[in-house]
């Protein structure tokens, strides 16, 4: 079993094309390639998900919407929200998709600590809360007994576009990112966080994040 665990920083790239590189990348990894992590941002995006209702998509405008093939209802990308992609192989880890969701919201949990901001999940609306505000919406796929898809955390970012959707499904849910609840961590330092903390709770050593 591998032992080392890839991290790339991807910077800012497009959603349907980063989208199509996980999907062809759990098609046709083999068991011994390496899991990866892959951070980065999008350009503002709506994404739906796979159950997702046309109806919590309120006024897209101009930002473009794409139908995704994860988990969960209708949600916004865009600059200054760290996207963390997460391609696991399951079996070889022994864990479950349920045991994969809860250690990424821990993950997420962790690293908000580290930067003085209390938050926690909800059992029943996959992300992360502080004070009954969502800071970080989760969705995952799994094919072939692997992860893809992942998490994304507002770091500091334009929330206005979230005022167009019903974020996740809920009416009235309001958004929030670390820079409105005073934290001074930059998306680089948040980046190295988050990897190492997912890292250390899927098992492996602190990745060294490769740039592109």
């Amino acid at each position: 079993m591998p032992t080392t665990l890839l991290c790339r920083d991807l910077g800012v790239v497009p959603y349907e094309s980063t989208w199509e590189d996980m999907k062809d990348f759990t098609q046709t990894r083999s068991k011994e390639d390496l899991d990866q992590i892959w951070l980065l941002e999008h350009p503002s995006v709506f994404t739906q998900g796979q159950a997702g209702k046309a109806e919590h998509l309120l006024n897209a405008g101009d930002i473009p919407v794409v139908q995704a093939d994860r988990g969960g209802q209708v949600t916004y990308h865009g600059p200054g929200q760290l996207v963390a992609y997460i391609m696991i192989d399951l079996k070889r880890l022994g864990i479950g998709v349920r045991d994969l969701v809860t250690l990424i919201e821990n993950s997420i949990v962790d690293v908000l600590h580290c930067n003085g901001i209390a938050s926690y999940p909800k059992p029943d609306a996959p992300g992360v809360y502080v004070d009954e505000m969502k800071i970080s919406s989760l969705g995952l796929r799994v094919r072939r007994g692997c992860s893809f898809h992942g998490v994304a955390l507002n770091v500091d970012m334009d929330l206005t576009p979230f005022l167009r959707i019903n974020p996740c499904g809920y009416q009235g849910l309001q958004m929030i990112d670390m820079k409105r609840l005073k934290s001074e961590a930059t998306m680089a330092q948040v980046k190295i966080q988050l990897a190492n903390i997912l890292a250390e709770r899927l098992g492996y050593a602190h990745p060294t994040i490769q740039q592109g």
